[in-house]
């Protein structure tokens, strides 16, 4: 199917029940653009136009990210949106904060790690999120990647924590099994449509547990939106529906969206 038909049967499924809708997004790369700073990361101002909108018409809108939801909540204040941060360890659902109690044996590891790479690293390096686990980044340094890399791997084992790859970064957190496809299971069960858009490794599991439901009839439709970047992973495009160039071109389909339901 061209892409252009693709996109259009997309929204037709999108606008077709939106009581019975949830749309899932990611935060990093998909509502905004990938900065060198992590803290300096903002949606699009159109991102958060659209967003207003399609909470007001949707059955379900929610982002699903590696950030903190402290992060997310601040810098996309919109009320009715579901937060979940941390790839599904801590979330904010009209207005409470919950952390997976699994993670809570590991908090201590975790703060030990954050004051031995602050020790070691640049604040621009290092970003520990709520105390739940820490990301070091070389984007800011890419000189020092593989020292950056191979620190984050040593200090994970030091501390019984679990090394996680994401674009130009690693994430040291607690060894228990969640990831983005958990939560968008639990975020759609109930509702017949549902889309996620995503651009990275991380997104890769929300993808593939929209595509069990589809096949596994939980679901009546799913969309898949990959959001390319020159960095996305080469996975992405075999595993969504459609693709939308950078946050711009998801800020546009949004609008597409949200003008067929208003």
């Amino acid at each position: 199917m061209p892409e252009g038909d693709a996109t259009n049967a997309a929204i037709a499924i999108l606008t077709a029940r939106p009581d019975r809708t949830v749309l899932l997004l990611d935060f990093d790369g998909s509502l905004a653009p990938i900065v060198e700073r992590a803290d300096a990361a903002r949606p699009l101002p159109d991102a958060l136009v659209q967003l207003q909108r399609l909470v007001r018409s949707l059955g379900r809108v929610g982002i699903v990210s590696g950030r903190p939801v402290g992060y997310l909540v601040e810098h996309v204040p919109i009320d009715g949106l579901v937060f979940t941060g941390l790839y599904g360890m801590e979330h904010v659902v009209a207005g409470e904060r919950t952390v997976d109690p699994r993670v809570e044996p590991y908090l201590d590891s975790v703060a030990a790690a954050v004051d031995e790479l602050n020790a070691r690293f640049p604040p621009e390096v290092v970003e520990p999120k709520s105390g739940v686990s820490v990301t070091l980044h070389w984007r800011p340094a890419p000189d020092r990647a593989d020292e950056i890399l191979e620190a984050g791997e040593a200090v994970a084992r030091s501390h019984g924590l679990a090394p996680l790859r994401t674009r130009m970064a690693i994430e040291l957190r607690p060894p228990i099994e969640i990831d983005k496809g958990d939560v968008t299971r639990e975020l759609v069960a109930g509702f017949d449509v549902a889309a996620f858009a995503g651009d990275d490794t991380g997104d890769l599991p929300a993808f593939a547990a929209l595509e069990s439901a589809r096949a596994e009839g939980t679901l009546l439709h799913a969309v898949r939106i990959g959001v390319t970047s020159p960095e996305a992973p080469p996975e992405l495009a075999a595993s969504v529906d459609i693709v939308v160039t950078g946050p711009e071109g998801l800020v546009a389909l949004l609008a597409r969206v949200a003008d067929e339901v208003a």
